[in-house]
């Protein structure tokens, strides 16, 4: 009975797909000639034992018949045919072959019927349809990987000789998150104090003997890196201190204000030698150019201010953010000035011509920290929606990391690929920077004395050596974390899963 199932679910196959034996009827003047049963009949045994006549003895398979069909009289070729109308509907499934939605359920045709089944499709667009992938649309394809992967459950069958053959089509792996290197985990060893208000930046300088920090008390102080001793404080100006640098071409400390004041300090003298004016609100950060005498600067005033430091002219003035550029960086390669605003966009500029060249509009909220990895030609930026990284000199996007949800501050990055990011509410979470794995989250007390509300981190950065992480904060203290020696992949392993990816694009 089973075969006999099998043998007539073929049938169906073949009177679907006889329109190429529908034009051996057709006559020279294109119409129609009647043909006589027996005719049709002959004709057609022809056809089934030339072309489908190998096919007719395919293996029975029992799981797919579906129900028990009723007996039922021979047809004129010898097999058994299965009345059409009798009061309740067969269905059955196709033996060996991908069901797709034309041939899922098909209902056994009478043979009254069988002549208009002569214009179904060809074999071959049939076989073609019956092998085509199903999509599924469940599955998340990531940019450049290869077609959707097929359902497991999808089979197909291969024709050779007369035989049959069964071959399952695997399903395609996923794509994954590459699995991370192992860094040691940060914990914090000093607490530096000495600042009457937030300190809100932090340098180290070239020689990676003692750090500078900026406070709103107004003061800038110098500091012992080794035993974190105050050793100087430089006062002059009359707002809070948003930016600080030394200079590695020369003996030149670099600070900037909410007083609108960007000041160039003689280490040797201790006092200030240069000023540069022209910014109209307060000026939130600068940076040096690494390799020629230039300063750039950003200010609330929506602007960003190149300057030469010797003459203290202002070389450029890189209009075109629409609100408070928040931070800036400078590098020797192109492009080199990025500066991200609270506009939410980053503006890669051409220093010569002193003109935007790419604007990235990824973030929805504002972009206060860029910063450039040591050793790659790429550079990372933080807000409150993702920190992203991304590819110069075009700014093409590379991946989210996303889990850090505050305001972002600041970020700084090691040539190992740490990537550190501090937050407003006191959060300081550690990544890899390949992979975009968060293997660390820290929240440090504040200071004795000090309101659960004044924990937040303005700036960090590592020293010279990269041993050490500095970090400025709310509760007007600075941080020292070192990595932990006694660490290791056993003591604190990579709680990492093989997961599917799931990146956002922006």
């Amino acid at each position: 009975m089973v075969e006999e199932v099998q043998k007539h679910s073929v049938h169906t196959l073949v009177f679907r797909s006889l329109k190429r034996t529908h034009d051996m009827f057709v006559a020279d003047n294109g119409k129609p000639v009647p043909l006589d049963e027996e005719s049709h009949k002959r004709k057609m045994a022809i056809k089934l034992r030339n072309e489908y006549g190998p096919v007719l003895h395919m293996p029975t398979s029992k799981e797919n018949l579906k129900e028990k069909v009723p007996q039922s009289a021979s047809d004129s070729y010898g097999h058994k045919q299965y009345p059409a109308n009798q009061g309740q509907e067969v269905e059955y499934l196709v033996t060996g072959v991908a069901l797709t939605a034309d041939t899922k359920i098909q209902r056994m045709p009478s043979e009254s019927a069988a002549q208009s089944l002569a214009v179904a499709l060809p074999a071959s667009q049939a076989r073609a349809d019956a092998n085509r992938p199903v999509p599924t649309g469940g599955e998340y394809r990531h940019p450049g990987a290869p077609d959707r992967a097929q359902p497991a459950g999808m089979r197909s069958v291969v024709m050779e000789g007369g035989n049959a053959k069964n071959s399952a089509l695997m399903a395609k792996k996923a794509p994954t998150m590459p699995k991370p290197q192992w860094h040691p985990p940060w914990k914090l060893y000093r607490v530096i104090s000495g600042h009457l208000g937030w300190v809100r930046c932090i340098a180290v300088e070239p020689g990676n003997q003692w750090f500078v920090t900026g406070s709103a008390d107004r003061t800038i102080k110098i500091w012992d890196l080794a035993s974190g001793k105050l050793k100087l404080s430089l006062t002059g100006h009359i707002s809070t201190v948003r930016g600080v640098i030394v200079s590695t071409r020369s003996p030149y400390l670099f600070s900037c204000g909410e007083d609108k004041q960007v000041k160039c300090w003689d280490l040797e003298y201790n006092k200030v030698i240069r000023h540069y004016h022209g910014h109209l609100s307060a000026v939130y950060g600068l940076d040096l150019h690494p390799t020629i005498d230039v300063l750039v600067t950003c200010s609330r005033d929506s602007t960003a201010r190149i300057w030469d430091v010797r003459t203290k002219a202002s070389v450029h003035t890189l209009s075109g953010h629409t609100n408070a550029v928040a931070t800036v960086r400078c590098q020797a390669a192109e492009p080199q000035i990025i500066t991200g605003s609270h506009d939410t966009t980053i503006r890669l500029w051409d220093l010569v011509a002193g003109k935007t060249r790419v604007t990235l509009t990824n973030h929805k909220k504002s972009v206060r920290a860029v910063v450039l990895h040591p050793r790659h030609y790429t550079f990372a930026s933080g807000s409150p929606d993702n920190i992203k990284q991304w590819k110069f000199p075009d700014g093409s996007f590379i991946q989210n990391l996303s889990g850090h949800n505050a305001i972002i501050n600041t970020l700084t990055v090691n040539s190992d690929g740490v990537l550190v990011s501090g937050a407003d509410n006191g959060t300081m979470h550690l990544w890899d920077w390949r992979t975009g794995y968060n293997f660390q989250r820290v929240h440090a007390a504040v200071q004795s004395g000090s309101l659960d509300s004044e924990s937040g981190i303005f700036a960090c950065a590592f020293d010279q050596s990269e041993s050490r992480l500095l970090t400025a904060e709310a509760d007007k203290t600075i941080k020292v974390y070192k990595e932990d020696d006694t660490a290791t992949e056993e003591t604190h392993p990579v709680s990492w899963k093989p997961e599917i990816i799931k990146r956002k694009r922006f």
